[in-house]
């Protein structure tokens, strides 16, 4: 059997570039070595693409860019090259690739970027498309998208860096304490606060201008977050539903790694029925942003049982403990299966 490929993207420029790292190993070492050939391209945290050849483990560590045999590459924007280039000191060398999987989160690599250059390249792609990419990432811009298409959503005001007092003040007027202050455009709650008064307000959005340059301010939902991992193009498979339980504050970045004052249950401590509606609804989500391949939609269930959309995540944490695995081992689906399904439904775009 010819083995397929695979070009596996990871690193990048993004906050996200460690949590990136930790996802890209997991992947490296449950992708089936019988059935595909893997090619690694990694990105520094300055942005130089490189072919490893080293050892996995030190992806992990983040020692592999410091690898002697690293190879500066580039992926080729000429659909005839459909491959990376290797840049040798005296030569260059032209590997074909099958189908490429970016495991990168975050600004740079989940926003739509790298699934644009990939697009231009014309080589398949694990994952959602550029626009749909884009559209999820901007927090504001998928909010509207998913309440045209009948899901509740948290009320919210945007706003940009250079705002004055008054205005910002004048714009949350409206809005009802405790709020969440977040950048737009960026992944695993980095940036964002939660805020209880008019008084924390201004350093709250300071925080999230170091990470966009526009700010989301949103309501808090009084209830807990819910979420379903989606395998598919136009036929879906929705994992177990899952759900956050926390102790104290909110989902933080730290709080995601650590779990310190939070669980996560697996499935969701609710009843079939309305894990059906949370299900139905994420499919709903997924088909409005015109998502493909994966993502986790994120939601939170109210006290009085309505379910408000809060984001999608179209490269969501892929270490063999996250979310998104985990909800699809509920249904019978092993970290192999959910990487041959992924290679699958990309090869048939």
């Amino acid at each position: 059997m010819i083995k397929k490929k695979v070009a596996i993207l990871f690193g990048g420029c993004s906050p996200e570039y460690n949590v990136s790292l930790q996802s890209a190993y997991a992947v490296i070492e449950h992708l089936d070595s019988d059935c595909y050939e893997k090619i690694l391209i990694g990105i520094t945290k300055e942005g130089q693409w490189l072919r490893y050849y080293g050892d996995t483990k030190d992806i992990i560590k983040d020692t592999w860019h410091k690898d002697k045999r690293c190879i500066p590459a580039i992926i080729s924007p000429s659909r005839d090259v459909k491959g990376v280039i290797e840049l040798y000191p005296d030569r260059v060398e032209v590997t074909r690739i099958d189908i490429a999987f970016p495991v990168m989160h975050g600004k740079n690599g989940e926003d739509g970027t790298v699934q644009g250059l990939l697009e231009l390249a014309g080589i398949p792609f694990v994952g959602c498309g550029s626009l749909c990419s884009a559209l999820c990432m901007n927090k504001d811009i998928a909010h509207k998208v998913v309440n045209l298409a009948g899901v509740k959503i948290p009320e919210s005001i945007v706003l940009k860096t250079g705002s004055n007092e008054k205005e910002i003040f004048d714009k949350v007027e409206n809005l009802n304490y405790p709020l969440f202050v977040k950048p737009v455009k960026a992944g695993s709650s980095f940036g964002v606060t939660k805020v209880y008064s008019n008084e924390h307000l201004i350093n709250a959005l300071k925080v999230a201008f170091e990470f966009d340059n526009e700010a989301i301010v949103e309501e808090n939902i009084d209830g807990f977050e819910v979420g379903c991992a989606i395998l598919g193009n136009n036929d879906l498979i929705i994992g177990q539903v899952d759900e956050i339980e926390l102790t104290q504050g909110f989902f933080d970045y730290k709080e995601k790694y650590t779990l310190e004052n939070s669980q996560i249950h697996m499935p969701a401590r609710i009843d079939y029925i309305t894990a059906e509606r949370i299900k139905k609804t994420a499919g709903s989500i997924y088909k409005a942003l015109g998502c493909k391949g994966l993502a986790r939609v994120d939601l939170f269930l109210t006290k009085d049982g309505d379910i408000v959309f809060n984001e999608v995540n179209t490269i969501p944490g892929f270490t063999s403990h996250s979310r998104y695995p985990n909800m699809l081992k509920g249904i019978g689906f092993s970290f192999e299966k959910i990487l041959d399904n992924l290679i699958r439904l990309g090869m048939e775009e």
